[in-house]
């Protein structure tokens, strides 16, 4: 059984949840009263999540299926994430992205190799 494409639909998911969330709570906090450099700074942290989130999960089907260009999209959509992490970690240590999304790099390079 080939994990990866329930793998790019769990990260896809949560990557989408949690950059809505994150607008939500931008948008009700004080940063959200004013239309500033600081409130458009917070809402494409959220926008960058919400993206890559989508994207993971249109690369469903194709994973699926076993497209090539869908795996080279999902890790690299992955690999951007990791970036994004490592650019904010000294402020926010977000552990459960990180991990998801390298786990889920691994995942689909094993299911590269061995269905495509």
């Amino acid at each position: 059984m080939n994990l990866a494409p329930i793998a790019v639909v769990v990260v896809g998911l949560w990557l989408l949840i949690n950059g809505i969330l994150h607008d939500i709570f931008v948008l009700r906090s004080e940063y959200g009263k004013v239309y500033n450099r600081e409130l458009l700074r917070l809402l494409m942290d959220g926008h960058v999540l919400i993206s890559c989130g989508i994207i993971l999960l249109f690369c469903y089907k194709d994973i699926q299926q076993n497209q090539a260009w869908a795996y080279y999209v999902a890790i690299t959509v992955c690999s951007s994430m990791l970036v994004y992490c490592a650019m904010i970690f000294p402020f926010l240590k977000s552990f459960v992205t990180i991990l998801l999304n390298a786990t889920l790099i691994v995942i689909l390079l094993i299911a590269y190799f061995k269905y495509t």
